[in-house]
């Protein structure tokens, strides 16, 4: 599954029932919340680090978004937002974001059922501590009507390629709402695709339980990757796809400068050749961690905030030709 699938993600989304929603908590409301979040995290056998939003350089805001740690309406207001990370960064708490909670799990692969195993955990805690409004019939509040019930979204970071070369991705896409499921870019929601990834993730929370939102996910991902797979034994043949892959690893051994957009296309048909056996160099795994690595914002919290765009394209093409030597 790893030639496909980069990474699994689980989200729950809860709210405090003494306290308005997060669009109309004051500064002291706010504070209680982060503060009685953190306490409650203390019964959790996980080390929690508590980044206050208002604390922290823009730089490494944008850091956060591009490691998948925060989200990108997360930066919409600073004051009374925090977010607890654990030691590996494979749990992530926003709090007070768009609900008070935003707790997220992270795995490398497909990892559904030991990513909501988890969330799961750390939820149920949590509960034990915290009045999490909660309502019969809709189930967990949410401020925004969509996250009603179940508060979960589920998601899967697809490598897609090949159906993106043929455009099958696309129509693809639009018809997954029918079948309670969205498919959308790099960062969630309003983001674009990048070197043909995509995160495709449940949509529908009411009315349904989490285990049987996470198995129709599973059931989607698994008819994609299977699509994916026919496509790039129908591509993969084609001299003409054989040749930019490699290309791109010309380029990426030998080029002085690169942007990030030209990097993503590259380090995609690299990765397409790795995983189907075209290419001997960098795993998957290490070109998936070197995506993330060579992200602007990533560049500049690790080399210096002071760098043009100019010195971070010189420097990203410096990374990646040492990478693939």
């Amino acid at each position: 599954m790893s030639e496909a699938v980069v990474s699994t993600r689980i989200r729950l989304a809860r709210n405090l029932r003494e306290y308005p929603f997060p669009i109309r908590l004051n500064a002291e409301q706010a504070k209680e919340v982060v503060d009685k979040v953190g306490e409650a995290l203390k019964d959790v056998d996980m080390k929690f680090h508590r980044i206050d939003l208002s604390s922290v350089s823009e730089s490494l805001q944008a850091a956060m978004i591009e490691r998948h740690l925060i989200s990108p309406d997360f930066l919409s207001g600073k004051e009374g937002r925090a977010v607890y990370l654990s030691d590996d960064n494979s749990v992530s708490i926003m709090v007070n974001e768009e609900d008070h909670i935003r707790l997220q799990v992270i795995k490398d692969g497909f990892e559904l059922d030991e990513a909501y195993a988890l969330a799961d955990k750390i939820d149920n805690i949590l509960s034990k501590k915290l009045n999490f409004a909660f309502h019969k019939r809709l189930g967990y509040l949410t401020q925004c009507p969509t996250n009603l019930g179940t508060g979960m979204r589920a998601s899967v970071m697809l490598h897609l390629p090949a159906l993106e070369m043929s455009g099958t991705v696309y129509r693809i896409g639009a018809n997954l709402s029918k079948l309670g499921l969205t498919m959308r870019g790099l960062y969630g929601e309003g983001s674009k695709p990048a070197g043909a990834f995509f995160q495709l993730s449940n949509q529908v929370t009411l009315g349904i339980s989490e285990k049987a939102a996470i198995e129709n996910l599973r059931n989607i991902t698994t008819q994609l990757i299977a699509q994916e797979m026919r496509a790039r034994d129908g591509i993969l043949n084609k001299i003409e796809v054989e040749d930019r892959i490699w290309r791109a690893l010309g380029v990426l051994k030998t080029a002085r400068m690169m942007n990030s957009a030209e990097a993503m296309k590259l380090l995609s048909l690299v990765r397409l050749g790795v995983s189907s056996k075209k290419l001997e160099t960098l795993s998957t795994d290490s070109i998936d961690k070197l995506i993330v690595e060579i992200q602007p914002a990533s560049m500049l919290t690790r080399y210096g905030d002071d760098m043009t765009a100019h010195e971070r394209d010189v420097k990203r093409a410096e990374i990646i030709r040492e990478r693939f030597q």
